[in-house]
């Protein structure tokens, strides 16, 4: 093992469905990150829907109590902003949808001719533009409205449970909006920074467990896969990051906790943008890094060749502590932690040069398109370019 180089994990992680759960639960417990929101949000939402069900079925002794639940769940959003944006438009989408139905309903009645022009209106008013990604529910509220409405026995109840639907969601859309403000509202979790924390620590995650596997041997066909699957499915963070820094400021309006102290006048470090772009760049290299393993064969876990595995194990290992500090990159702390991750870059790139001197005194087939040599040695380079890079654009800011 190079000098300097801190292993995270010792021995390579297990392949049963088991210590794959284990591992994606240390994840959400022990960093933010992609499984950590996944179980806020999810926590949030069973707080907001179980809440509203209380209201609407034990309060209220409503006639279609679901109304609410859903209408908690439906508007969580990522922020207060959006919360506010996507359940102003929610009710007013119900409202059109249920004020179709009580026009033609009370017009034509109970046919099915009816209910077929309450189709046709409500999916027609559902277009505008106006209720945004919220238009498809004028047709879903005429719906249930039309069988509320055929249920009901008399004009008196049709018109009460016409309004309770409308009552019903905003009491659902209340909750959800004291919910998401009143626990952790998601000021930090959907910010620039948390963008660059997201896709930093789904590289650590993954570089974490490839050096273990490498620098014991163990380049099996359904290890391989696993990690190819992943940088695939990691790439989709990218949208999620890029969309971070335009919710950035967004995630401001309306939230409590940037009257704290630490968030005020917090409006984001402009390098973020450079960051995230290399950031992209890395994952594209680390997905053709893992297709190139994917293509390792037996008879490349000869001796031959495991000193060749074990220097790229060192490398992947420095590169784990470069996406380590990333993933807990603070524009407070931008001062210390730039110069920290130019000496982790350096250390790299040493390890890096080794990676191909120990290629070349090994004689292995570089040139060879069939081989992964070549390739390996290639994207090992290129990443280090993209990381240089990343560690150039803080080290500049922090200057200036």
């Amino acid at each position: 093992m190079a000098d300097g180089v801190v292993e995270r994990r010792k021995e390579p992680a297990g392949h049963g469905r088991l210590s794959r759960t284990a591992q994606w639960w240390r994840r959400a417990l022990g960093s933010e990150g992609y499984e950590r929101h996944t179980v806020l949000l999810v926590g949030k939402s069973t707080v907001a829907a179980t809440l509203a069900w209380v209201v609407s079925f034990y309060v209220l002794n409503a006639q279609s109590p679901a109304f609410a639940p859903f209408s908690a769940v439906l508007i969580m959003q990522v922020t207060v902003y959006q919360s506010l944006l996507q359940s102003s438009r929610y009710v007013a989408a119900v409202a059109v949808g249920v004020a179709v139905q009580a026009a033609l309903g009370f017009l034509g009645g109970p046919e099915l001719l009816t209910f077929a022009l309450v189709a046709l209106v409500a999916l027609a008013l559902g277009r505008w533009p106006a209720l945004g990604a919220q238009g498809s529910q004028v047709a879903t509220a005429a719906f249930f409205a039309f069988s509320t409405y055929v249920s009901a026995t008399s004009d008196l109840e049709k018109i009460t449970q016409l309004g309770q639907i409308i009552l019903l969601v905003l009491i659902g859309c209340g909750i959800g909006i004291l919910v998401n403000v009143a626990v952790v509202p998601p000021l930090r979790y959907r910010s620039a920074e948390h963008g660059i924390h997201t896709l930093a620590r789904a590289l650590c995650d993954l570089v974490g467990d490839m050096h273990p596997a490498l620098r014991a041997h163990e380049v099996d066909k359904e290890r391989t896969g696993r990690w190819r699957g992943r940088a695939r499915r990691t790439e989709g963070l990218v949208t999620q990051a890029r969309a971070g820094l335009h919710t950035a400021q967004e995630s401001l309006h309306y939230n409590p906790r940037r009257l704290l102290r630490r968030h005020r006048g917090r409006t984001g470090f402009a390098g973020y943008d450079a960051v995230l772009a290399a950031l992209e760049r890395v994952l594209y290299q680390m997905g053709s890094l893992t297709r190139s393993l994917d293509r390792w064969s037996e008879d490349e876990s000869s001796p031959r060749y495991r000193s060749f595995l074990e220097c790229y194990a060192d490398f992947l290992a420095s590169v784990s502590e470069i996406t380590e500090v990333l993933a807990g990159l603070d524009e407070d702390k931008l001062n210390d932690q730039a110069p920290q991750l130019c000496r982790l870059a350096d250390r790299a790139q040493q390890c890096r040069r080794r990676v191909t001197e120990q290629a070349e005194r090994d004689g292995l087939p570089l040139a060879d398109p069939a081989r992964p040599y070549g390739v390996l040695v290639i994207e090992a380079t290129r990443l280090m370019e993209e990381f240089q890079y990343t560690c150039d654009v803080l080290q500049h800011h922090v200057d200036h």
